[in-house]
């Protein structure tokens, strides 16, 4: 498996001198994804959790929608210029009956670990419908326990301790029991890994659940959690226009700036009540 972090010398300057010592760096890999041998997407991420990623991503993307669409997910042969295998191509196998991407899902060019959406075919691709909408979910989380929320979830970060440099997601219960929390450079990246969790794990549709996140809550991430089910979005940064647009359409409450015991609830502000 890649590394999740990697080491480099620094200069580093101060108001009382210069230095050098070693800095920890988030790792930024590619990741090649495959399905049925052919190539689907690759997407820049930290390596770690890859199996989940490729889970996730092919049920924002409406390919699958339960653990037993998938028959298997293996690392396919790729070595590094000392032979040692890069563990950057994953092949999905899909079990028997369901339908391959469609044409246009593939990725015009390679994404950076900043953009999730860009690169598609059409933006038209882009709102899947959801198998399991949100709308009727009857979640209702109080501003006391949203606001512990970010605090949870930066305790799991271990590798943005070590880096300052990687996002993260969290899957939440309406109590604040954190159920699982994962890094990666691309917000996107995180989320795909927290919905893959939940996917294998047999929690998709993800009913009463609060999806948060330690970025800017984007289209991109609204989209992921409507195909997952997810009746509630927080960030501790802004929401995007479109993000908020296809929050109200989907059914899915969504809250920015949740620092401390403030936030802003943008939609379907009843399950805050």
């Amino acid at each position: 498996m890649g590394r999740v972090t990697v080491r480099r010398p620094v200069r580093m300057i101060t108001a009382d001198g210069q230095r050098r010592r070693p800095d920890a760096l988030a790792a930024e890999e590619p990741m090649e994804l495959r399905v049925g041998g052919s190539s689907l997407t690759v997407t820049m991420r930290t390596p770690g959790d890859d199996v989940e990623l490729a889970h996730g991503f092919l049920l924002g993307e409406g390919v699958i929608s339960a653990r037993e669409d998938v028959a298997s997910a293996r690392y396919c042969a790729g070595t590094d210029e000392d032979g040692h295998n890069t563990y950057n191509v994953l092949d999905v196998r899909l079990a028997e009956g369901v339908a391959l991407p469609v044409q246009g899902l593939e990725r015009n060019f390679t994404t950076t670990s900043s953009c999730g959406v860009c690169g598609k075919a059409a933006l038209e691709s882009v709102r899947t419908t959801s198998r399991y909408p949100p709308a009727a979910d009857p979640l209702r989380v109080s501003p006391a326990v949203l606001a512990t929320l970010p605090d949870k979830l930066r305790a799991a970060q271990k590798v943005f301790a070590a880096t300052g440099g990687v996002h993260a997601a969290g899957l939440f219960t309406a109590d604040g029991e954190l159920l699982v929390a994962r890094e990666d450079i691309g917000r996107h990246n995180a989320v795909d890994k927290v919905l893959g969790w939940a996917l294998m794990a047999e929690r998709v549709p993800a009913r009463g659940c609060v999806l948060m996140v330690s970025s800017r809550a984007s289209f991109e991430l609204v989209q992921k959690a409507a195909m997952a089910g997810v009746p509630m979005l927080a960030a501790v940064s802004a929401p995007s226009s479109l993000a908020v647009e296809l929050a109200a359409e989907q059914g899915i409450t969504v809250l920015g700036f949740v620092r401390g015991n403030h936030m802003n609830v943008y939609t379907h502000g009843e399950r805050v009540p």
